[in-house]
């Protein structure tokens, strides 16, 4: 699936299911809830963190909340993500060529 793909399968979905899109500043705060999920088990995961019994962690299915969100955010404010990751991804290439090939922490 392409990121178009993905954003015209959440938009149909939304219009099917959901109703219609929640508020732009509520689904900033919805994304930033999903994102300290997947926080949260990465913590505990990857970190010196524990989880507690019958605690979630689902990795997957909380970076596919993330992405969720942020597509419905990128619909609701006409970003094209498919030009977008391609424009980040020429900028970071310019910008960071040799940048981390003489980072002698890598």
């Amino acid at each position: 699936m392409t990121l178009e793909e993905a954003q015209k399968q959440v938009d149909e979905w939304i219009k099917t299911y959901g109703v219609r899109y929640f508020s732009e500043l509520t689904n900033t705060a919805v994304l930033m809830e999903e994102v300290g999920e997947l926080a949260r088990i990465m913590a505990r995961t990857y970190g010196d963190q524990s989880f507690k019994a019958g605690e979630k962690h689902d990795l997957s299915d909380e970076m596919a909340d993330v992405l969720w969100v942020l597509i419905c955010l990128a619909n609701q404010t006409g970003v094209n993500l498919t030009e977008a990751f391609q424009q980040n991804l020429e900028k970071k290439t310019k910008r960071d060529k040799d940048r981390h090939k003489n980072n002698p922490k890598l």
